[in-house]
């Protein structure tokens, strides 16, 4: 099922209105599709590394966008629609936890999950089952979203088609190291100033 899916994808990435599918892959990936944009994100950069930063913006503005709708699947639908997209992917029987987290920790793990390949609808889901407060959840999604495709833009704007083999198969710890970084640096100056 996935695999006709991720030709689709690859096929729309070279189409004359590319931007405008990314925009809706991406939108579509935060509250239900199964595929992450990077598909297409990844070979329209490579394409066209002049417009690597407007591609990265689409990206992540749609996603944000859509990261809405997976809200509001969590805050007001989730025994009609948000516990079978959870249940695709194995994930309903940690929601309760995941939700007890968002307590505690709610904006980081918006931050850190939203710019790592776990899928975002996951995120979105929960944030809207938890109650998270809207504005918070608005904010971290900007900055993990943007920090995720931004990171993969600047990336292969600087090298080209040799990271993108890297990218694709060390996604996670490209941003993990990214993540881990912007965290550090975040604790440094909580601490240091």
């Amino acid at each position: 099922m996935i695999r006709p899916v991720y030709d689709w994808m690859m096929r729309l990435a070279g189409h004359r209105h590319a931007l405008w599918w990314l925009a809706a892959i991406s939108f579509m990936e935060s509250s239900f599709f199964p595929i992450p944009p990077d598909i297409m994100l990844i070979p329209m950069i490579l394409a066209r590394p002049s417009r690597a930063f407007l591609i990265a913006t689409v990206c992540t503005v749609s996603s944000v966008i859509g990261g809405f709708l997976g809200y509001a699947i969590g805050f007001w639908l989730l025994e009609g629609l948000g516990k079978p997209v959870l249940e695709f992917y194995g994930q309903t029987k940690n929601l309760e936890a995941f939700q007890q987290m968002f307590q505690e920790y709610g904006w980081w793990i918006i931050v850190i999950k939203g710019a790592t390949p776990i899928p975002y609808k996951l995120i979105t889901i929960a944030s809207g089952a938890a109650h998270f407060p809207l504005w918070a959840f608005a904010i971290a999604s900007v900055i993990s979203r943007g920090m995720r495709f931004f990171l993969v833009a600047a990336l292969l704007w600087k090298f080209g088609s040799p990271i993108r083999d890297f990218v694709e198969k060390r996604l996670t710890l490209v941003t993990t190291v990214f993540v881990v970084l912007l965290v550090g640096g975040f604790v440094a100056v909580k601490f240091l100033v």
